[in-house]
């Protein structure tokens, strides 16, 4: 049995893969902060095979804890899918009134934390000799936002995530390139906009520029994951797999 890592396993998207995943013949773990939400999302589950790790991106300590708690019981880490978006207090700022403390420590829980988390699951597949990576763009990291979607709302669309979105294809391309000779596949997933009680004026402007759903539900990326976890994705690697119902056309 395979044994898939999940970090955010219990955000809106981490939490719809790991429903998804538990499913199927693996055994899922779910490496989340939030352990009230992570009990009652196993308890929904039913399954014997879903497990939760307390957590925390930004802290070297707690990455290193918890994949040596995994290693040591069940063996090898297959598999790890980074849905995990640790926020600052400026998320949502307009961008004239952004401040750099915060700008830093976005950067720092995103992109700094990704390559470390990455330098250290890379260390334990390079053992294995096998591995499986797994990032979560954005569309924001491919086109910039469509700033007539936001008209009529006070929503925004922050220029730091779309930085930190771009990002994040950049290591996937860059760290697939460099390992793979070594058995290690890496590649990422960018969703269109998920629905998340977002305004009626903001979900039909975003309609105009997709195909027929407009906004996504967070199972809409499941069968995604599941291709990209399958041998029959054993050939794609370094590649950023765009969902997005026609936004980006």
């Amino acid at each position: 049995m395979k044994n898939v890592v999940i970090t955010g396993g219990c955000g809106l998207i981490g939490s719809s893969f790991v429903k998804s995943l538990s499913k199927k013949n693996l055994n899922i773990f779910i490496a989340d902060l939030n352990q009230k939400k992570a009990k009652e999302l196993i308890k929904s589950i039913g399954s014997k095979n879903v497990f939760y790790f307390n957590f925390d991106v930004t802290k070297d300590k707690s990455i290193d804890q918890t994949f040596k708690k995994i290693i040591a019981k069940y063996k090898s880490i297959d598999a790890l899918i980074h849905c995990a978006y640790p926020k600052s207090k400026q998320l949502g700022t307009p961008f004239g009134r952004l401040e750099r403390k915060y700008l830093n420590l976005e950067f720092d829980y995103h992109l700094s934390s990704t390559i470390i988390l990455s330098q250290k699951i890379i260390k334990i597949f390079s053992k294995q000799k096998k591995g499986n990576l797994i990032f979560l763009s954005s569309i924001q990291g491919i086109s910039p936002p469509k700033f007539e979607h936001y008209f009529g709302t006070n929503m925004t669309s922050p220029i730091e995530y779309s930085a930190l979105k771009s990002g994040i294809i950049s290591i996937t391309k860059y760290l697939a390139k460099l390992h793979k000779k070594n058995n290690i596949r890496i590649n990422c997933i960018s969703p269109g906009g998920i629905i998340d009680n977002q305004p009626k004026k903001f979900l039909k402007n975003y309609l105009k520029s997709t195909g027929s759903k407009g906004m996504l539900d967070p199972e809409d990326l499941n069968s995604a994951i599941s291709f990209l976890l399958s041998s029959s994705s054993r050939y794609i690697n370094g590649q950023n797999i765009v969902i997005d119902d026609g936004w980006s056309l």
